[in-house]
């Protein structure tokens, strides 16, 4: 590596020649195209084509300028790091998308015809007698008018559109910036100018020099020029799962969109944006979306990938990337054709629901229109005996289309459309908000799930604590300190050692900074632990920097850099005389097992024997470890030039035999809100665990700080070794049983590795000890915590200290890295749920009544007494204005007092019911009333039996009214669902309820005084009016009366809206679904729903049926559709960054233990109900889309690149709550 140094040096003084040099008119020594050819070679090819063309890389560093000083000229020439996204849909494609609603299209016609015959006249009908139904044809005057009614429906069906589309279009817009927001905060460490300075991805341009390390995400191809123990994972691209060596000597090439999995370097950057491979890819997917062809041979590919992996699939469970970009694109075509898979678990429920309603109301209105006709047909042919004469045909089809118009109503009025918008507006106005609260939400559901959460397992750094460290403790020269000792007490040779170890074996990328504010606390960038001990450093009066500057990074002969399988990290310098000394940190109990000398006071070494060390243990680490202290041990070795050079690959050989110079206690304090975080998150039911990597004494005594244990308790507090003896058998397989011992009573789990956390958190997840399915939230920050993160029902990670790796992995990025914005998270989710409750318990009451007022009235009077523009009214005000009102609730403390609820806890309670079904008996009572004894009340003329275009009626116009003002007085009562009394309490801390309330009251008041024919409205009296909001406010009143009544005592009400069991599923259904990646409930529902209808609507009007299936299909599209707002935008992950583009890092996660596959891994059919599968849910077969089945052992973990990376529909946002199935 000694000659990497030089080289390096020399690309540095290229650089300073380069800069000097004028720029000949922007030629560059290498053309675009030339970039691109290198970047497609690998390994000892890519290095031959550089020696070839340019000598070597620093001939190549030299050709292209490196350290560009005009940016712009080197993005004329080579392009920006940065992929045009796809373009979102314009305002017109989602008026077209919104048109496509079945029911709008049946009421289109419904008016074209209607409008169409009004216009039609007959020549000889005024002399005949067509029968007199329902008071006959009116006069010529009226006659004119007909036309209004058909012209008032398209109105409000544009109307509708437009409301619609609006909506998708603010959704898009909103998301897109949400997008570019995550963007524009991914930084990446660059060197210009000799500086090391974070520059936006989107800002790199060729020639740069990027500073890269553990963790990260490669955002642009590049030539490696100088490294150390650097392992890339390419799975993204390759598919190859091992982690690649990267030397300057084999393999220098580097690819965008792979992650560093292992140690650092610098790279010269040689292709950005759709030039670099992966940008080469998009563009070719990009190409290919048109062509048919393409998508059948996707098709066939895919399947045949199925079966390869099916046959492959025993012992390796594969991890599913969040975004590969092979798989994504060509996902999206195949997924465009297949209706959108059911996610999470709220959406699973309302799914169902919105099926069973949609049924229900089909029935309605069928019967509504058949019963219509039926007495219409009687009547007029039976009972006045009257001929069919041809002149009256026209006349006869108005009544049918009357009817039908009629029918049509009462479905519209049926089926909630304003449910897929309410969820849609909860979540997004969520999202929104927690963007306030430090929660940057990445798939929109995981705010939901996050309301149900029962458990969260969390890390300790950084998350529970400040991630400031400082070294307080410090054994050395034999003497144990309680501070920082002064440095004249510490012997000058032990002094040495001590620094230039610290200065060379920490991070380059590690430094403490000055404060940006005067007299505030050093700022420390990097790793915190190296932070601490560059502090320490400082405290010593010592200067790290002047020793850095000394030994630059090129020098060091080698470098182990730390990961969680070494838990140290060494350094290596090689000494003028050929000889070598080797530095090394690390968790003192596994350093000290390694060291056989230790310095005494004099600064010479002595003997560290075993029972030294144990008594060292006692003495100094424990008593650290129970201040909650981290320990490292800081050691060092000397290989002498006699002994020729070791073998440095074998590295149990070479860390042995250290001279031990000091163990450090390193404090980091607890956050000062965590403690009331945690204490709210037991209250409202959720466990917290900690998982760490300290050992147990730190853990212990952290955890008791932040009261995560409490005195007294008899909880459980284990080691990583000791978790694993205890959950696996005698083969060394994990058995769930020993788990479900283990996890109810942990509370930390210390010395935990990254295998550890992730058969914890799954062991939970699947675990069926406790009635309820527990929900499993997450946090970590390091690469490491990827498969755990991916495993949980939601991961969060962190935005300051958290990787790529992680934040890729997560479902919500916790940007203050603060626990307490996990609470804000649980707030929000609980809200989401309760709001969407909120709204249903509105709907489904004025579903309930406006249904049944429609079908009597209709029954009873041959006409509805709610014409169908007022119903479109209604249902326009009470779906789209009552979803916005409701769903924009903001939560309130009390939300945390409560339980969560679990996976099985159904939409509509028993309270609810109460609620919905109490109002809906008082508003029928008073329309009913008014509809048969208002003209007496209030003493006006009859609007029962008007003829076919008559004007409205002051009566027909009271009880429309007085119905809009029901619905508006229920909508306050709605706001609380738990059966509380106040259900003014805090009304004013919503605006935006406020405001539609009002507003809807306004509008109503000019419907009624100025809409005359279109509306079948008259103006009323001021005394009409005030009867009118008499009537509409004793809902308050009565609201007050239904929640005296205590639900316990109303044994007859059912709950609503579980999700589907498995059992509820025939087998032969079952057999077929299969073959499906996955079950989709709905299409079940519809299925099935199908059969039964056909089988008995097969005798019914032609175009009742037709309006059957239509309208199935629609309620479960037009719920689908919007229940993913981002429909057609990119995946919430757009691939708009390349940081984008790449599949999911590779967690492999091995065991020294062979693997053997696990009850779990055998088959998910047979053990259905112990996996799981969102009870609500029957579990799909092992698709690679399930987070659950994603890794079952815990043992091997593959990811497949060659699978789809999609989960769902291109565009649902819910699509990524891979967690509740």
């Amino acid at each position: 590596m000694g000659t990497t140094g030089d080289m390096a040096n020399n690309s540095y003084s290229g650089v300073k020649n380069s800069v000097a040099e004028p720029n000949h008119d922007g030629e560059f020594g290498c053309s675009l195209k030339e970039l691109r050819s290198l970047m497609e070679l690998r390994g000892a090819e890519g290095l031959h084509k550089i020696q070839e063309t340019y000598g070597d890389v620093n001939g190549l560093c030299n050709r292209l300028k490196t350290s560009p000083v005009d940016v712009l000229a080197f993005q004329v020439a080579f392009g920006q790091n940065f992929i045009p996204p796809k373009k979102p849909k314009t305002f017109l494609q989602l008026v077209w998308e919104a048109l496509q609603d079945v029911t709008l299209i049946i009421l289109e016609v419904a008016a074209i015809v209607s409008l169409g015959l009004s216009f039609y006249k007959p020549p000889d009908s005024e002399n005949r007698n067509c029968g007199n139904a329902a008071g006959g044809v009116e006069d010529e005057g009226e006659a004119e008018a007909g036309w209004i009614e058909g012209a008032a429906i398209l109105l409000s069906v544009v109307c509708v559109v437009l409301v619609t589309a609006f909506n998708d279009w603010s959704k898009e817009k909103q998301f897109r910036g949400l997008q570019s927001r995550i963007e524009q905060e991914q930084k990446f460490m660059m060197v210009r100018g000799g500086q090391v300075i974070p520059i936006p991805v989107a800002e790199i341009v060729v020639g740069d020099i990027a500073q890269i390390k553990y963790g990260d995400l490669l955002p642009a191809d590049g030539i490696l020029i100088q490294g150390n123990d650097l392992k890339i994972d390419e799975s993204s691209l390759t598919g190859e799962s091992d982690h690649v060596k990267k030397s300057m000597e084999k393999d220098a090439v580097l690819l965008s969109g792979t992650h560093v999995m292992e140690g650092s370097g610098k790279m010269v950057v040689t292709a950005v944006g759709v030039n670099s491979q992966t940008g080469i890819i998009f563009t070719l997917l990009g190409a290919g979306e048109d062509d048919e062809d393409e998508e059948e041979k996707e098709k066939k590919k895919e399947k045949e990938r199925k079966k390869e992996k099916k046959t492959q699939d025993g012992a390796a469970m594969e991890m599913q990337p969040l975004n590969s970009d092979e798989g994504a694109e060509g996902e999206e075509k195949r997924k465009a054709n297949l209706s959108k898979k059911e996610k999470s678990v709220l959406q699973g429920k309302l799914t169902k629901l919105a099926v069973q309603i949609g049924k229900a109301g089909l029935v309605m209105s069928a019967i509504t229109v058949i019963i219509l006709v039926v007495l219409f047909v009687v009547d007029t042919f039976w009972i006045q005996g009257i001929p069919w004469e041809k002149e009256c045909t026209p006349i006869y089809i108005q009544f049918f289309v009357k009817f039908f118009i009629i029918g049509v109503t009462v479905l519209v009025v049926a089926v909630p459309e304003g449910l897929p918008l309410a969820v849609t507006i909860s979540l997004a106005y969520s999202v929104k908000k927690m963007m306030k609260d430090n929660n940057l939400v990445r798939h929109l559901d995981a705010c939901e799930t996050m309301g149900n959460a029962t458990a969260i397992c969390s890390d300790k750094t950084g998350t529970l604590t400040m991630n400031r460290m400082t070294v307080v403790q410090v054994f050395i020269a034999d003497k144990h300190y309680k501070k920082v000792p002064e440095p004249d007490v510490i012997p000058a040779s032990t002094m040495d050692l001590l620094i230039l170890g610290i200065s060379v074996n920490c991070a380059y990328t590690t430094k403490i900074m000055s404060p940006e504010k005067e007299g505030g606390l050093n700022r420390q960038v990097g790793n915190k632990t190296e932070c601490a001990l560059l502090g320490f450093a400082l405290d010593l009066k010592k200067d790290y920097q002047a020793i850095r500057n000394e030994i630059p990074e090129e020098k060091l002969y080698k470098v182990y850099t730390f990961n969680s399988i070494r838990k140290s990290m060494s350094t290596v310098l090689k000494n003028a005389d050929g000889s070598y000394r080797m530095f090394s940190k690390g968790a003192s109990e596994i350093l000290l097992r390694k060291c056989y000398k230790i310095l005494t006071a004099t600064g010479e070494a002595k003997l560290f024997r075993p029972r030294d060390r144990d008594d060292m243990v006692k003495r100094v680490i424990e008593p650290m470890a129970s201040e909650g202290l981290r320990t490292i041990c800081l050691a060092y070795r000397d290989f002498p030039a006699s002994e020729g050079e070791p073998d440095w690959d074998n590295e149990s050989d070479i860390l042995t035999r250290l001279t031990c110079v000091c163990v450090v206690g390193i404090e980091d304090p607890v956050r000062p809100e965590v403690p009331d975080a945690i204490r709210k998150c037991q209250r409202a039911g959720i466990t917290v665990r900690m998982v760490t990597g300290d050992n147990l004494n730190t853990a212990r005594a952290i955890s008791t700080k932040c009261g995560i244990l409490q005195p007294g308790d008899d909880f459980l507090c284990l080691e990583g070794k000791e978790f694993n003896r205890r959950i696996r058998n005698e083969k060394g397989e994990i058995e769930q049983e020993r788990i479900d011992k283990i996890w109810p009573k942990l509370r930390v789990l210390a010395r935990s590795s990254p295998t550890d956390k992730h058969t914890l958190v799954k062991g939970i997840i699947d675990s069926t000890v406790v009635e309820r399915r527990q929900v499993v939230a997450v946090t970590g920050d390091g690469t490491n915590d990827g498969p755990a993160l991916k495993k949980a029902d939601v991961g969060f990670a962190m935005g300051i200290a958290g990787t790529d790796v992680a934040k890729e992995a997560s479902d919500i990025i916790l940007t203050d890295d603060n626990f307490s914005s996990i609470v804000k998270a649980v707030m929000w989710g609980r809200n989401v749920y309760d709001s969407i409750s909120k709204f249903l318990q509105f709907q489904l009451t004025v579903n309930v009544v406006a249904v049944i007022v429609a079908f009597t009235g209709a029954c009873i009077t041959q006409d509805s007494p709610l014409k169908a523009v007022q119903m479109l009214w209604v249902n326009l005000i009470m779906d789209t204005f009552a979803s916005l009102a409701l769903a924009t609730e903001p939560p309130t403390e009390s939300l945390l007092l409560r339980k969560p609820y679990g996976r099985n806890k159904p939409l509509i309670s028993r309270t609810m019911m109460k609620n919905i079904l109490g109002h809906a008996v008082y508003q029928l009572t008073i329309i009913f009333t008014l509809l048969f004894a208002g003209e007496k009340m209030f003493d006006i003329d009859n609007g029962r039996y008007a003829p076919l275009h008559a004007p409205p009626s002051e009566h027909y116009t009271i009880v429309f009214n007085t119905f809009v003002m029901m619905q508006l007085f229920n909508e306050i009562n709605a706001r609380k669902i738990h059966g509380e009394r106040n259900v003014f309490e805090g009304i004013f801390n919503n605006m935006i309820f406020c405001t539609i309330v009002f507003g809807t009251f306004v509008i109503q008041i000019v419907i009624v005084q100025f809409g005359g024919k279109p509306f079948s409205c008259v103006g009323l009296s001021i005394e009409q009016w005030l009867w009118c909001i008499l009537l509409g406010f004793g809902c308050l009143l009565w609201g007050q009366i239904i929640s005296s009544i205590p639900t316990s005592r109303l044994k007859f009400l059912k709950t609503a809206g579980h999700g589907t069991q498995k059992e509820e599923i025939p087998d032969e259904e079952l057999e077929e679904l299969e073959d499906l990646d996955e079950i989709d409930h709905a299409e079940r529902e519809l299925r099935r729903g199908q059969i039964l209808w056909f089988r008995g609507l097969n005798l019914m009007l032609h175009f009742v049926c037709l309006s059957c299936t239509c309208v199935q299909t629609r309620m479960v599209n037009a719920f689908r559709s919007s229940l993913s707002p981002y429909e057609g935008l990119e995946k919430p992950e757009s691939r708009t960054s390349i940081h984008n583009f790449m599949t999911h890092p590779e967690f492999r996660i091995e065991d020294s233990e062979p693997h053997i596959p696990l009850i779990d891994d055998t088959d998910a059919e047979d053990d259905a109900p112990t996996k799981r599968n969102a009870t609500p849910t029957p579990p799909p077969p092992p698709s690679p889309n399930q987070n659950n089945n994603a890794v079952d052992s815990g043992i091997h973990l593959f990811l497949d690149p060659s699978k789809p990376a999609t989960p769902s529909a291109p565009g649902s946002p819910m699509h990524s709550l891979e967690t509740s199935l």
